[in-house]
């Protein structure tokens, strides 16, 4: 996976190959990409100031499922409301294919349309949904992590294998024993279609 900062420039999309400084990006309209963006203090620090190669992110992941931080995510309402802003533009600014909101993370697999860059929707994911979550804490300060994690799906089999990681997220945190049984996953949805 690679790191994405804010990108002050959100309005230039169909960037294609790119870099942020050390990891390469690709952006553009009928992309499929997976996302992975978390709560400010769901990582430990130490890790945190650590370069991000291999090694690093499987220990974010490990961190990530044993349920690192205040996990607000937890509170259904706050889940609900994440579920709901992933939603809320599907179709309009992004085709979104899978998704689980677990107590600390968000993981997504989406294509985004014309007009819009990568970073420009999962910003307005983050934003509202900090936004709406701290007033309901009557907390201020950072949500979610500045930056997020992005993969750009090959291939058909790339495709399928990184939407059942999505849905087995809960699964493999121990929060679910099917991922169908999650309540904010796309796989609970593609159960009733």
């Amino acid at each position: 996976m690679s790191t994405v900062t804010h990108d002050q420039d959100n309005s230039r999309t169909d960037k294609g190959w790119y870099s942020r400084g050390y990891l390469p990006h690709f952006d553009g309209t009928g992309i499929v990409q997976t996302v992975v963006f978390r709560l400010h203090d769901s990582v430990p620090l130490h890790l945190r100031q650590q370069p991000t190669p291999r090694e690093v992110e499987r220990a974010f992941d490990a961190v990530l499922d044993s349920g690192f931080g205040a996990c607000w995510l937890q509170d259904p309402q706050i889940a609900d409301i994440t579920e709901r802003a992933l939603l809320h533009f599907d179709g309009e600014r992004c085709r979104l294919i899978a998704w689980c909101v677990t107590p600390n993370y968000v993981h997504a697999m989406l294509e985004t349309l014309a007009g819009y860059s990568l970073p420009a929707v999962v910003h307005s994911w983050k934003s509202f949904t900090a936004t709406v979550a701290n007033r309901l804490l009557a907390r201020t300060g950072p949500f979610w992590a500045r930056e997020f994690f992005d993969r750009y799906v090959r291939d058909d089999r790339h495709f399928t294998a990184a939407r059942n990681y999505i849905e087995d997220n809960p699964v493999k945190a121990g929060l679910a024993t099917r991922p169908g049984d999650w309540r904010w996953s796309s796989a609970r949805h593609r159960l009733r279609e």
